[in-house]
């Protein structure tokens, strides 16, 4: 089962706050800039920093590559261009790529440019 895309708009690694990319056929949401890899056990994402897994230099060049195909989407709607990857394969020079969130519909408007706050009206203690 796919995680919701309300969550995949929160979701960001625990350890740089940033977004992730999300592989759903893997069960798997990775942050490639620190090289680290979070499991979903039963549709709930395992977010604890302790529980992230280094990820060997022949796995995230899969991850990246598997990423560049499209098998996977960014997280977090605030920091969706944390997330990708972009560019010829080079750590040195890893760049993130806009990936925006799918669904049938197609992307997932990020969030307003300005937000509104309503105070209720005070009516006495």
């Amino acid at each position: 089962m796919a995680l919701d895309e309300a969550l995949l708009t929160i979701l960001v690694c625990p350890i740089d706050k940033r977004g992730l990319l999300y592989f759903a056929d893997e069960a798997l949401l990775y942050n490639p800039r620190l090289r680290r890899s979070y499991r979903i056990e039963n549709d709930i994402p395992v977010m604890l920093a302790q529980h992230g897994a280094p990820v060997p230099d022949d796995e995230h060049a899969r991850l990246i590559e598997r990423a560049r195909g499209g098998a996977a989407v960014g997280t977090s709607a605030d920091h969706q261009s944390d997330a990708g990857i972009a560019g010829p394969f080079d750590d040195a020079k890893m760049m993130p790529a806009r990936m925006p969130l799918m669904h049938k519909a197609g992307p997932v408007a990020g969030p307003p440019d300005t937000v509104t706050l309503l105070a209720l009206p005070c009516t006495g203690r």
